[in-house]
């Protein structure tokens, strides 16, 4: 049995790799930038995917931001759907009235 090239084993890699469309968010940093002196900033919330395989910025408001910690305080694991743009959590306990 031959073994492919290494340019061929590469490329059949990258390709592998470009149909992962599902990642784990691995780390998360949360960043504030000031837009003007005494104005509102904006927000960003970088996702690290599968310890640094890839990465995606999302732009939250504030209020959004302060769900979205809270969900991964919250979550036992979160996952990211590349291809559409779905930030999911898992292991979210949920209260149940009594």
């Amino acid at each position: 049995m031959t073994s492919q090239p290494p340019a061929a084993r590469e490329r059949h890699e990258r390709w592998t790799e470009q149909q992962i469309v599902v990642r784990q968010v691995t780390h998360i940093q949360a960043s504030w930038t000031e837009q003007a002196r005494g104005e509102p900033g904006a927000f960003t919330l970088q996702l690290i995917l599968d310890n640094g395989v890839t990465e995606y910025v999302l732009r939250p408001t504030a209020t959004d931001l302060q769900v979205l910690l809270q969900l991964f305080q919250q979550s036992g694991t979160a996952m990211f759907d590349t291809n559409r743009k779905v930030l999911m959590f898992s292991d979210v306990a949920i209260k149940t009235g009594g």
